[in-house]
């Protein structure tokens, strides 16, 4: 997910500064402390104080999850944790277990996210939530502003809905809950820093010993529930003590950062609370777009013979985890290196690598300082092996980013010594991601596309597209998180994730990773085959191209695109036999029209500047 992938309107430049000046005026008053004491009155005059429930345990589900629970806390000790950690590959599973959590949850729920949808997915975590407040348990709920709940009616019923429920938004542009097209321009013309920092962590913390973090939202296409495009994303469910310490004081900080607003100092929600239009009622269920599948996934969460074998007897049992979060300060104290904790742990793990780094990325544009690390890496160990799995265009969310990394595709291949598979939008292994819920949707798939518009493709169906940010060091330490190794994630994004030093579970992220870059699920990204005088003649002008800001124009790149050849063995792009098995398929395989094309060669020309913000 990207930030800048919303669209303006159409209009002369005159009339858009004009507009935009008219908005900086009219949103530079904030609230009075009145209109917050008066609107913070009214919540709770509305507000459920109801015990639904009424016994000690606040009526939580049965789950076979307490089996983990009590191991961990049995067999802990302060100089000894244990730990048990699952990999939550498959989209529809990892929501059926966060509703399974929210129901067995016996004291509180901790949720943060940078995008909470108003659809069947974000509606149903959101109901799921509210229930569990009215049955006694204490709830949270911070989302990122930008693409959360932008309701001020919908909310203003929320912050109502029981006594146990508390929801705050982080980082409100203009100090409001919907953020419209030109008042997004504003944001980006009068206050761009603070607008352009993020808070993409996303965590689930439920009674204080079992958490999930990774790359997941809630929103259909993170869970496979999308019509047109779905995401091949990751989390992670760890139980045990770093749940209790690590996630709980990380949400914390956010929870009561300068940053964080309440209900009623939204200004957009305040004005609905204090209007004289009637408040919405109490809260009930919405009208999904899918009741059967919704119904479906639902029993499925209540299933414990399901959940027993999925994730207890699958659970692996680690010693080594930490929970890494940026500070919300980030980046108002870009000199504090606590600002930036994950990214300055993850390159210190970078540079301990010995023989092999696997990573699993969206959007293949990295940042100085890991550059610096993988060039350092390569001269120093050439036969340091490392494979990279990202998108293709036909695959991405974003083209304007993917066009940035097709500009240093050389960069990474031959200074770096990438190994680069880019994922197909129609991966042979689809239904093995979503085989236990494809009954369920009753989805043919079209060639829609939702509002981050990815590439048009050749064929039908529902796409998919990398979005798990992951990797994998020497089989032994894993990363699973919100993190993008990107410039963005680095400088801007408040990021989080797990980091577990385990040998079995990394040997099973890293299998799960190089499945995606099977040969019927990625092509292979490799050096054109070019006679020697020619190719030296058109990398010196490739180089030179490259190396400009502006008008790298130049045509012919240095990698593109590779297929297997029927009846013949997957072999890495190093092999003196590759290209005997391999035959090009073109720079941008699958898209259907050439606009897409044509954008992706602007930006690769002229949008080098943008590296760190997109």
């Amino acid at each position: 997910m990207r930030l800048f992938s919303l669209r303006l309107s159409c209009l002369c430049p005159g009339g858009m500064i004009v507009l935009l000046l008219a908005l900086l005026l009219l949103q530079g008053c904030a609230l009075s402390r009145d209109r917050v004491r008066r609107a913070e009155a009214v919540i709770q005059a509305q507000v459920d104080r109801k015990d639904h429930c009424g016994s000690a345990d606040h009526c939580a589900s049965d789950t076979p999850l307490r089996r983990l629970i009590d191991q961990a806390g049995a067999g802990s000790s302060d100089t000894a944790p244990v730990h048990f950690a699952n990999i939550l590959d498959r989209g529809a599973e990892s929501l059926a277990l966060r509703i399974h959590l929210i129901r067995s949850a016996r004291a509180s729920i901790d949720t943060q996210t940078f995008i909470f949808s108003q659809d069947d997915a974000g509606y149903l975590v959101l109901d799921e939530l509210i229930k569990a407040a009215r049955r006694g348990v204490r709830v949270r709920i911070l989302a990122d502003q930008l693409f959360s709940l932008g309701d001020s009616t919908l909310l203003s019923q929320v912050a109502g809905a029981h006594v146990n429920l508390e929801i705050r938004l982080y980082n409100p542009a203009f100090d409001k809950a919907a953020t419209p097209p030109l008042e997004f321009a504003a944001n980006l013309l009068c206050c761009f820093f603070q607008f352009n920092q993020r808070m993409h962590n996303k965590l689930l913390l439920v009674d204080g010993v079992i958490g999930i973090a990774g790359g997941r939202n809630y929103e259909n296409r993170y869970f496979d529930w999308d019509e047109a495009y779905d995401y091949r994303d990751r989390d992670v469910m760890v139980t045990g003590p770093v749940a209790g310490r690590q996630m709980l004081q990380s949400f914390e900080l956010f929870w009561v950062h300068p940053r964080t607003r309440t209900m009623a100092q939204l200004k957009d929600v305040n004005r609905r609370l204090l209007s004289d239009s009637p408040l919405p009622g109490a809260w009930a269920p919405p009208a999904w777009e899918n009741a059967p599948r919704v119904e479906a996934l639902s029993a499925k969460a209540d299933d414990t013979a399901w959940i027993s074998q999925a994730f207890v007897d699958t659970a692996f049992r680690v010693g080594t985890v930490d929970y890494f979060s940026d500070s919300p300060n980030k980046p108002i104290q870009p000199d504090n290196h606590a600002d930036q904790e994950l990214t300055r742990r993850i390159i210190t793990l970078l540079k301990g690598a010995q023989q092999e780094i696997i990573v699993q990325t969206p959007y293949l544009v990295i940042s100085r300082p890991a550059r610096r690390v993988f060039r350092e890496l390569h001269e120093s160990n050439p036969q340091l092996r490392v494979v990279v799995s990202t998108n293709s265009l036909a695959a991405t969310d974003a083209f304007y980013v993917y066009a940035l990394y097709h500009k240093y595709r050389k960069r990474y291949i031959k200074r770096f010594g990438f190994e680069i598979f880019e994922f197909r939008p129609f991966p042979a292994h689809a239904p093995e991601l979503v085989a236990d819920y494809a009954r369920l949707s009753g989805r043919d798939g079209d060639t829609g596309r939702g509002r981050f518009d990815p590439a048009p493709v050749k064929r039908g169906g529902v796409r998919m597209g990398i979005h798990a940010k992951s990797f994998v060091i020497d089989g032994r330490i894993s990363l699973i998180g919100s993190h993008n190794f990107d410039p963005r994630s680095d400088n801007y994004n408040t990021e989080s994730g797990f980091i577990i030093a385990d040998e079995a579970f990394s040997t099973a992220l890293r299998a799960s990773i190089l499945r995606d870059t099977e040969p019927g699920n990625s092509w292979t990204v490799a050096k054109r085959p070019r006679p020697r005088l020619v190719e030296g003649v058109n990398d010196a002008i490739a180089d030179l191209s490259a190396a400009l800001p502006v008008f790298d124009i130049w045509p012919f790149r240095y990698a593109t695109s590779f297929e297997l050849k029927p009846g013949c063995q997957p072999l890495r792009s190093t092999d003196p036999r590759f290209y005997e098995c391999y035959e090009p398929v073109g720079d941008f395989p699958e898209v259907a029209l050439p606009l897409k094309s044509i954008y992706t060669r602007i930006v690769t020309a002229f949008g080098a500047g943008l590296v760190g913000i997109l």
